[in-house]
């Protein structure tokens, strides 16, 4: 892939003090950062413009659905990496990530947190307990190779449009892994350091977000277990 096209997603909701040390972080070769303000009612966008990312607004909150609106806003695109907004993930690992794309042993990479160096207290035991299911249920059913559904991602924008992506919330990341395999996309994992999150966390910080969290991948799962194998990738 000769000189590509590469740029990242960031969703973010309430993360003022962080976004701005996220992007700071990013490789200045990436071609563009989009940072999805997701309902914030702090200054995100604003910290987020002033750092140099192009900024929109998706007010309706939902993970998913400022993953979709970041995907239509970085057309045209070869690469497109997502990322979180919360500093708990490491841009400095992106060439890593991207490596396996550039040399065209993969359409998309998953950054496994599971497979690199967790600063303590970073992933609650819950959030392990549920990427662990999630991975085992993905291997069972479709002979998936994944340890983690780490949100620090990268994908081929040709693959990830024969996704057909559509999960709005918390389904996201699963719902890309899963497609993924039912389509034959071919996946890859490498390992990522991650650490403690700047400010109070949407899902782990309350019993009410683990739970919900919990429902919607395993519901998803549940769904695409009964939705058939979908379109075969050809890339």
């Amino acid at each position: 892939m000769p000189d590509p096209v590469i740029k990242v997603v960031i969703p973010a909701l309430n993360e003022q003090g962080a976004i701005g040390k996220v992007i700071a972080e990013i490789p200045t070769w990436i071609n563009q950062i989009i940072v999805v303000d997701n309902g914030s009612t702090d200054n995100t966008a604003k910290v987020a413009r002033t750092a140099g990312a192009r900024v929109i607004s998706v007010p309706i909150p939902g993970y998913g659905r400022a993953c979709l609106a970041g995907i239509a806003a970085c057309q045209p695109c070869d690469i497109v990496v997502f990322l979180d907004g919360d500093a708990s993930d490491y841009p400095e690992d992106m060439p890593e990530l991207l490596q396996p794309i550039l040399q065209g042993d993969a359409d998309l990479v998953i950054g496994s947190r599971r497979r690199g160096d967790i600063e303590k207290g970073a992933l609650t035991l819950p959030q392990r307990f549920g990427n662990a299911l999630a991975c085992w249920l993905m291997a069972k059913i479709w002979g998936g190779k994944f340890t983690d559904l780490g949100p620090f991602r990268a994908i081929r924008m040709d693959a990830l449009a024969a996704l057909n992506m559509s999960a709005p919330t918390f389904g996201w990341t699963v719902e890309m892994q899963v497609r993924a395999l039912k389509q034959g996309l071919k996946c890859a994992e490498i390992p990522v350091r991650y650490k403690n999150r700047i400010g109070k966390s949407k899902i782990s910080g309350t019993v009410s977000g683990v739970i919900l969290a919990g429902g919607y991948i395993l519901g998803t799962i549940a769904r695409e277990a009964f939705s058939g194998s979908g379109a075969k990738y050809e890339g």
